[in-house]
């Protein structure tokens, strides 16, 4: 059993050695192996929830990214699709047996306490609040309340075309369908025992979607994930785009957005949305060993499941040196976080100290001085500081 580890593990660093070849501005920092094949992971503090088909749900602990390693596993009564975390609880969809409520308050021991049936095929989850809104691929959007985790119930249902939903977000009092079909379907859940539609925009279709701001980012079937904004909820409107050299399959997004393909990903794509209608990919990771079928974001960590398990990538922006080991420093004190206001401190000598601030594309935004620099302008996200003088850079995050 121990030659076999040895020969599993020597396979994932040649594997790493050659996708490293095909990458930009991103590393391998680490891998676990999971039973089955992988299909949607969900990321909470120090704990990754895998949804791993025949295999259940996988918890994960990347408390320590180079080494994450399970702690606990449940056991799931049919094929773990796709997971959502709120809390002390992981919701869990079965492609037939509909929604898991599984109590993680214990990593170590998750515990079952409650399920909902969809009459469908389940083919994902979004958790806000007290909902669950569960997509079913032939029977619409399901509101169920999980306000008693122990008790879930149906509150409201939107059938739509009943054709080929693939993909759901949520963001305040709107859910976000799409259906492969007929695109990008704005539902309001304003009363979840009311879910009507207010908006659509049958431009696209296909992929996954994911929700930011004033923004959808939908992964549609030209290869291509279109930026459709959302200022006026009743009429969707495409406002930009960028090439994803393959249909989107999932969309995470935390400080960048991280794509890969459908249905098994060829590449990670890290995608900057400092400017959100010109999407800029400053990142690429070759995944295809992997057969990617789901990621989650948190900061610069991209974590992807799929049919060899799951994998923590570290991205990081251009023109900024890439470390010579791929694991993890023990000690990481991660960026400095601001908000309007970023402080720089005076330079030990008489020399004027010199320092810009740069995109995660590495353009300068902006010239720093000693002292107080007010940043309020800019468009929260993630920027690097080159301090001249000092020969140094480092990462910034603009908070609002």
């Amino acid at each position: 059993m121990k030659a076999l580890s040895s020969v599993f593990c020597l396979s994932l660093l040649l594997a790493g050695a050659a996708q490293a070849a095909d990458s930009l501005n991103v590393r391998f920092i680490g891998s676990c192996h999971t039973p089955d094949a992988a299909y949607g992971v969900a990321v909470s503090g120090d704990y990754a929830f895998v949804a791993d088909w025949n295999s259940g749900l996988r918890v994960i602990s990347v408390a320590d990214p180079a080494h994450p390693t399970e702690v606990g596993h449940l056991d799931t009564p049919d094929s773990a699709f796709r997971v959502g975390v709120s809390g002390n609880y992981a919701y869990v969809v079965g492609i037939r047996s509909g929604l898991h409520d599984i109590s993680v308050a214990d990593p170590a021991h998750p515990i079952e306490i409650g399920n909902y049936d969809t009459p469908g095929l389940a083919d994902g989850v979004a958790v806000s609040g007290n909902y669950a809104y569960v997509v079913d691929a032939d029977s619409g959007l399901w509101v169920i309340s999980i306000a008693d985790p122990a008790h879930p119930f149906e509150v409201g249902h939107w059938q739509g075309s009943g054709s080929m939903i693939s993909s759901v977000a949520g963001a305040g009092h709107f859910v976000f369908v799409v259906d492969r079909l007929s695109g990008l379907h704005v539902i309001s859940v304003a009363e979840p025992a009311n879910p009507y539609e207010v908006g659509h925009n049958d431009s696209i279709g296909f992929g996954a979607v994911a929700v930011k701001g004033n923004y959808a980012y939908v992964g549609d079937n030209s290869s291509r994930l279109s930026v459709i904004s959302l200022a006026d909820s009743n009429h969707p409107v495409e406002v930009g785009w960028c090439d994803t050299h393959e249909p989107a399959g999932t969309i995470a997004i935390d400080l960048y957005m991280c794509v890969t393909g459908w249905p098994t990903g060829e590449r990670l794509y890290v995608v900057s949305l400092s400017d959100p209608v010109h999407p800029d990919t400053v990142g690429r990771y070759d995944v295809s060993n992997w057969g990617a079928r789901g990621l989650a974001t948190s900061g610069d960590y991209v974590y992807v499941v799929g049919d060899s398990g799951f994998f923590v990538c570290q991205h990081y922006a251009a023109g900024v040196e890439e470390a010579p080991s791929a694991e993890v420093r023990a000690t990481n004190h991660g960026p400095t976080v601001v908000r309007g206001v970023l402080f720089l401190e005076k330079a030990s000598s008489r020399t004027p100290q010199a320092a810009i601030m740069m995109d995660a594309t590495g353009r300068k935004v902006m010239s720093l001085g000693p002292g107080a620099n007010d940043v309020s302008a800019l468009t929260p996200g993630v920027y690097f500081v080159s301090e001249q003088t000092a020969g140094s850079v480092r990462k910034v995050i603009v908070a609002r």
